[in-house]
């Protein structure tokens, strides 16, 4: 079954190393999504608490308090934070997707980038941690497993997600497609800078930095092609306070202010399932007026998009990837789904009295 499903992008800031905060937040966008009548309402990569960018920018060494703050910060995926978030998408009848810096209760300090799929009756309906994470990220997160490659079924059409540089991961993805994914969630950070303007270090620089919007656009375009699936790329927002703690206590704070306030910022945007983006549209919230544009990027907001999960049919017709247009005598991908642990415990093996008695007679 599929049929139109009304989407809001969260285009947001957190509230930088605030897990309370930031979800009073979230659970505010929600409400304000769902009076303008939105099913499903998207949120982009680690929104509780925050996306850790300082990793790109700052020395390893100069980090300790900041890895400290954002492990104080992340969250338990069946924690109070979430708890909130399932009960505002059962109370407003709505399906929530979540980014999330996950801690676990193994360890103080091991952290996962995970994605929460909230149902409207509150359950969550998958729940993904990223497989590896990207550049910087190795010193935040670990790597995460197979568990959350999961599509799961809605009355609207099948919703799957994917974490930023996942989108790249063509095994993924086609673990996705292959279960018939219709809409296809990307979320993103909201910055990406991989080099610093003058570069004063005395090693030579010549190339350009990443083309964080182009970079994203690709890989989630090539996934809505393929898979002949709608998109939406959910990016985050920088705001001015986390732009002054990420800076916070190095001697170059100057040149990490003037990298992020002038980093390219990511966009949150909706595509068809041939790859091509389709016009959103805002809501002022005090005049109710719509206006249409195709993204959002330099300032916050919600974006909605109203999609039509049965147009993904057609483009099947041309190129079926994982049915008519793949050969699967030829090709075979496994996918292991479980749970990665630290470690198994087993209990002692227990005898009835009688085999008790038989024992020491040996």
């Amino acid at each position: 079954m599929a049929g139109t499903i009304k989407v809001a992008a969260c285009h947001a800031a957190p509230v930088f190393l605030s897990a309370r905060k930031t979800t009073q937040k979230a659970i505010s966008l929600i409400q304000r999504a769902s009076h303008n009548h939105a099913s499903f309402v998207v949120f982009p990569e680690t929104y509780i608490p925050a996306f850790p960018i300082w990793s790109a920018l700052r020395p390893p060494t100069h980090n300790h308090a900041l890895f400290t703050k954002m492990a104080e910060q992340s969250i338990y995926a069946d924690g109070d934070e979430v708890q909130a978030v399932q009960a505002a998408a059962r109370e407003l009848k709505t399906y929530v997707s979540i980014g999330i810096s996950e801690k676990v209760r193994y360890s103080v300090g091991c952290l996962f980038n995970s994605n929460l799929l909230i149902g409207p009756d509150g359950a969550v309906l998958n729940h993904h941690r990223k497989l590896v994470p990207t550049f910087f990220e190795k010193l935040t997160w670990a790597p995460g497993d197979g568990h959350g490659l999961q599509v799961t079924d809605t009355p609207f059409g099948k919703i799957g997600a994917l974490i930023c540089g996942e989108n790249t991961n063509p095994l993924a993805r086609y673990a996705l497609m292959a279960q018939g994914e219709q809409l296809h969630i990307s979320t993103w950070p909201a910055v990406w800078p991989t080099r610093v303007a003058g570069n004063t270090s005395g090693e030579s620089d010549k190339g350009k930095d990443y083309d964080n919007v182009a970079a994203n656009r690709t890989r989630a375009a090539a996934h809505c092609f393929e898979a002949k699936a709608f998109g939406v790329l959910c990016s985050g927002f920088l705001d001015e306070h986390a732009i002054e703690t990420i800076a916070a206590g190095v001697p170059d704070a100057g040149d990490i202010k003037k990298v992020l306030r002038g980093a390219q910022r990511g966009a949150t945007m909706f595509l068809d399932p041939t790859g091509a983006p389709i016009s959103g549209y805002t809501v002022d919230s005090a005049t109710g007026i719509r206006e249409e544009t195709e993204f959002l990027q330099r300032e916050e907001g919600i974006l909605y998009a109203d999609l039509d999960l049965s147009d993904c049919v057609e483009g099947k017709q041309f190129h079926d990837v994982v049915g008519g247009y793949q050969r699967h005598d030829v090709f075979q991908l496994t996918v292991n789904r479980e749970r990665q642990k630290p470690i198994a415990f087993r209990a002692p093996r227990r005898y009835p009295d009688d085999a008790l008695s038989q024992l020491h007679h040996l």
